[in-house]
């Protein structure tokens, strides 16, 4: 029996060279076929002998043979290294060859360049490579083919199916549009080939069928509102083209140029003393005019896509009067989307406004209902909105013009202080300024301030109840509001508000504000955002120069003297006794 027992230990011994045997034969071999496929890269760039090493080359590119990250790599070196010298005086992809060899050969590898791009872009989005580097190495060769891919100049088609890959991803999307923007949106010319194929994209898809076409298709694809979300994400990282001069210069990824075909007109003048001339680069302006045209194209044909998901509906409205109105070729291409989402109504009408009153103050644009909607957009819920700020103050800019009727500034203001009966004090802060603003600009509603019973029927008429105010805070037409008959008493009462802030800021509507001299505007823009926590905040900073304070000759025995309430008194069970 003491003999058997060594017997396992020896197995174990045996197990474990083994396994080490294999590993090592393993790595020994992976080193092996890396080197094999090192060597056919160099065998294909030293011959043309060796040419029939390309589709070996080709075939480890193939993302659905999931082929080792570092023969990848080597695969991809030798491949580019080939192509970099040739592609430019390769044939065009629909071209067909003739008798002659070379041209059938110069086709052929045209066909290999193709196949070389598609295993590109589709390692690009490939989610079984792990690796970001080699991701990010996969990127710049696609873009490298982009740079030179016809015949020397920007290979629009190459760059139009990565994008379109690129938005389809559902899991890559993010990580790709980083790389373009760290490294190739700084280029004009990718900028402006980015809005050509996104207004392609967006032109030829249709959201509500794009779900179950996915599925069909492709699992691992975007529908629906991912693929709205991928193409906003796309639009809003390309950077604007800012205003230059006439002697700025633009950085191209294609030097061969994108926008010299349109201005070679302009190559052909020669200078005052005519003997040298202009070179071959087209003017800051001409570029400028491209860009604002196929931003606004892409820009319009995006908001077209219908139904927008909620969060990004108002990620648009929110940034688009900074980000997208500046640039356009025509702002006024937006009055339909604006006035759509105008009188919507409630947080998406909100969000609009600073878009439509840029519309109609810069660029002449005519909303005839434009202040009906903006009085229905007073109510109570706005006080407590998260874009309550800017609404004031768009409201204040809104209604600045003296040129406005009486009746409808009459009507805001009454409507305003109606609104101070319910609103927390942060928001009588803000109605108390935004009413001195409009008694300062408009002197003929200064009757609201005080306003007396007019009408001698009233008078007569007994069964008339004295104190009746005339305005109707329901009615919808500013024209019909009887404002002018009616006064601000609501804003009286904010003289006996418990909030001291709010008692304190109403005195200044005592002085007289016709006098204009006299008196200034209230920037509507530090009351705009208050809150019970900012109002906190300003009584705790704020130093009060009077205190208060009670003496008394004798400690007192009760909390009321008996002189308080006549006919009681007040002892204690000591006093009693």
């Amino acid at each position: 029996m003491a003999s058997i027992q060594p017997l396992p230990k020896k197995r174990k011994n045996n197990n474990k060279q083994s396994t080490e045997i294999n590993e090592r034969n393993n790595k020994k071999k992976k080193n092996q076929d890396l080197a094999d496929v090192r060597k056919l890269g160099q065998q294909l760039l030293s011959n043309r002998s060796h040419i029939n090493n390309l589709p070996l080359l080709l075939n480890i590119l193939n993302p659905t043979l999931s082929s080792p990250p570092e023969y990848i790599l080597e695969a991809l070196l030798s491949v580019q290294s080939f192509f970099t010298p040739l592609v430019a005086e390769l044939p065009s992809s629909s071209a067909k060859p003739t008798e002659d060899p070379e041209s059938v050969y110069r086709v052929w590898l045209r066909s290999k360049f193709d196949e070389f791009v598609e295993f590109l872009i589709q390692l690009s989005v490939s989610t079984t490579l792990v690796e970001e580097a080699l991701r990010e190495v996969v990127v710049d060769t696609l873009m490298e083919c982009v740079k030179v891919g016809n015949a020397g100049k920007f290979h629009s088609s190459i760059y139009h199916k990565f994008i379109h890959t690129m938005v389809y991803s559902i899991e890559e999307a993010d990580t790709l549009l980083d790389l373009l923007v760290s490294k190739y949106f700084k280029y004009i010319d990718v900028c402006y080939f980015t809005y050509i194929s996104l207004e392609k994209l967006i032109r030829t898809v249709d959201v509500r069928s794009a779900s179950a076409e996915s599925e069909k298709e492709s699992p691992a694809s975007a529908s629906g509102e991912l693929l709205i979300r991928n193409i906003h994400h796309v639009l809003s990282k390309i950077p604007p083209l800012q205003q230059l001069g006439e002697k700025s210069e633009f950085e191209m990824w294609n030097a061969s140029g994108v926008f010299t075909k349109d201005s070679k007109t302009e190559t052909k003048k020669k200078s005052k003393d005519n003997k040298t001339e202009i070179s071959d680069v087209p003017s800051s302006v001409i570029i400028s005019k491209k860009m604002k045209l196929k931003f606004s194209k892409a820009w319009m044909a995006f908001l077209t896509l219908e139904p927008l998901p909620i969060d990004v509906y108002k990620e648009v409205l929110v940034t688009l009067h900074q980000a997208v109105i500046p640039y356009l070729s025509n702002p006024k291409l937006l009055s339909d989307f604006l006035t759509k989402s105008y009188d919507i109504g409630g947080v998406i009408s909100v969000m609009a406004l600073s878009s439509l009153f840029i519309l109609m103050i810069e660029h002449g644009f005519e909303y005839p209902n434009f202040y009906v909607k903006l009085y229905a957009l007073l109510q109570p819920a706005i006080f407590i909105a998260k874009h309550r700020a800017k609404f004031f103050q768009l409201l204040d800019s809104c209604l600045k013009s003296p040129l406005l009727p009486a009746y409808l500034a009459a009507s805001f203001a009454k409507k305003l202080s109606r609104l101070a009966l319910t609103v927390p004090p942060s928001g009588n802060l803000v109605i108390i300024a935004l009413i001195h603003n409009l008694l300062r600009r408009h002197p003929s509603i200064n009757c609201l301030v005080h306003q007396e019973e007019k009408d001698q029927t009233a008078k007569n008429d007994i069964s008339a109840k004295p104190g009746i105010d005339h305005f109707k805070n329901e009615e919808t037409d500013l024209t019909k509001t009887n404002a002018l008959r009616s006064s601000l008493w609501e804003i009286d009462t904010l003289r006996h508000h418990y909030c001291p802030p709010v008692s304190r800021f109403v005195l200044s509507l005592e002085n007289d504000l016709t006098v204009r001299s006299k008196t200034t505007e209230v920037a509507v823009k530090d009351f705009s955002s208050g809150s019970y926590a900012t109002i906190f905040r300003d009584e705790m900073r704020r130093r009060v120069k009077q205190v208060p304070l009670a003496f008394y000759k004798a400690i007192p025995t009760s909390l009321f003297s008996e002189s308080d309430f006549g006919g009681w008194t007040f002892q204690s069970e000591e006093q009693k006794q």
